[in-house]
């Protein structure tokens, strides 16, 4: 570890001052009352600096060494004393410098899931982690930002942000009673950012975890660690963010919606953002521009965190399948698929050609009125769950179609109708040439597939006959992601 030099430093938040002396921190807490905590006493003050050294024993016991006191004639102030860190190794200057940190956030990540495993789990535990709960913090962070930060945040993108997250958790009552039900609610860190955690050659430090409010801090595993994706990617390196999720979850055992994963970093970004407002109310106007900063992230995972049922339809020949399966990728959406469905429902091996003239075999209308029924049924359990859900079926029916959508009003989905379009002679070469396909559709039954199609005038038609890349760009574009997620 690389040694710290004895200077002093005056380091000033929202919420306190840091004094650095020597090796040593000192942490006076500012006598402040913020509606989402109440320093405003001596006592309180004390019961915080007491709280906040035994909670962040729990990942750095070696530097919180404990609480002193401060005095002159008339009073006396507690304050937190800490082993002085090396700025050089905090992960944000590390991040900064473009240091190589992939090993760094692979160990950060598994001391975080080990963290998790152990935190403390009960019933008032869990009661912090119903739709209820993350409802009332949004909507206590959305009353606090209105109030403060009405000059700062623009109001379309503050109202775009509290509609969408009302959105999201209107009728997801499964997905979290599933969280809860897998134990993924703990008593967490609750204040994960790329300042306070260090890199050191004898591991990692992870330092000032939330301690004025118990109940902020119990919460779902991955809100957790989602702070500190989100901090990544503030910090300019999205790529670090995504990695220790995906590696939190490899070592959690997590297997969370993608869409919840994004209404976290979503719900991280805007606490920054009630943060940043506070902060340019007590005078600091540099903390307007990071407020909007931390707003653009929250609403541009939001708008990636929409659970979707997306039908991707069109002739045999259209290229369906291939746009349907890199879409799915793209929106990190469960592929069901009506090829292989339909093979599975009648016993058979999904790659088995079973060719048989039109409406008959494992094609008549028995048969495929079950395959969408089932198709139907599987994605209503996803959605139900906060999973996008990505169908790559003709959807030549309407009826079929209608069920589509009454199953997305039933589940609090958004709905989005993809038509693939090529022209015939392409379809043609393709149903001439391809190989590895599930479907046994010919020239012949995909003419008569398309005299029998019923109008599809809600559905956006997208020209399959180029590139599959500039497929998908015009279907994100239709989904709402244009450029990506």
């Amino acid at each position: 570890m690389t040694e710290t030099r004895p200077f002093a430093a005056v380091r000033e938040t929202h919420i306190g001052v840091v004094f650095l002396v020597g090796e040593r921190v000192y942490k006076l807490k500012k006598p402040v009352s913020l509606g989402f905590l109440d320093f405003s006493t001596p006592d309180r003050r004390l019961a915080a600096c007491r709280r906040e050294v035994e909670l962040n024993r729990r990942l750095a016991p070696d530097v919180y060494l404990g609480v002193a006191t401060v005095s002159d004639v008339d009073d006396s102030e507690p304050l937190v004393v800490m082993r002085r860190m090396p700025d050089e190794r905090r992960l944000s200057t590390l991040v900064r410098s473009d240091a190589p940190l992939t090993d760094a956030i692979t160990r950060l990540a598994r001391v975080i899931a080990a963290f998790h495993l152990g935190a403390e789990r009960a019933p008032h535990v869990d009661a912090e982690g119903t739709p209820e709960a993350l409802s009332a913090r949004w909507e206590a962070s959305f009353a606090q930002v209105d109030d403060v930060g009405a000059d700062t945040v623009p109001a379309p993108l503050r109202a775009e942000i509290a509609y969408r997250t009302r959105e999201f958790l209107v009728g997801r009552e499964q997905l979290f009673a599933a969280r809860i039900a897998e134990g993924r609610i703990v008593d967490g860190h609750g204040d994960l950012l790329a300042d306070d955690i260090f890199v050191l050659d004898d591991g990692r430090r992870v330092l000032d975890c939330l301690e004025f409010d118990d109940r902020l801090r119990r919460l779902d595993g991955l809100d957790d660690v989602a702070f500190l994706a989100m901090d990544l990617e503030r910090l300019g390196r999205p790529e670090l963010g995504e990695l220790l999720l995906d590696r939190y979850a490899e070592y959690s055992g997590d297997l969370a919606p993608a869409a919840l994963r994004a209404h976290y970093i979503a719900y991280r970004a805007f606490v920054r953002v009630k943060v940043a407002c506070l902060r340019h109310a007590q005078g600091d106007p540099a903390a307007a521009e990071e407020a909007r900063v931390y707003a653009d992230i929250a609403v541009r995972h939001l708008r990636r965190g929409e659970v979707r049922l997306v039908l991707v339809g069109g002739l045999p020949g259209s290229g369906k399948t291939t746009l349907a399966g890199l879409l799915a990728d793209e929106l990190g959406a469960v592929l069901l698929s009506s090829d292989r469905l339909r093979k599975e429902l009648a016993g058979l091996d999904p790659g088995r050609h079973t060719a048989a003239p039109y409406r008959s075999g494992i094609y008549t209308p028995e048969h495929t009125s079950r395959t969408y029924g089932e198709l139907l049924r599987r994605a209503g359990e996803l959605l139900a769950r906060g999973e996008s859900v990505v169908l790559d079926a003709s959807w030549s029916d309407a009826e079929e179609r209608d069920l589509a959508r009454s199953l997305a009003g039933r589940t609090y989905s958004t709905l989005v109708s993809l038509r693939c379009t090529v022209p015939e002679a392409v379809a043609e070469t393709r149903l001439r040439e391809r190989t590895g396909s599930l479907s046994d559709a010919d020239a012949v039954i995909a003419q008569a597939m398309a005299v029998d199609a019923a109008p599809w005038p809600e559905a956006a038609d997208t020209d399959t006959s180029g590139k599959p890349v500039d497929a998908l760009t015009e279907a994100l574009r239709i989904v709402g992601l244009a450029g990506g997620c």
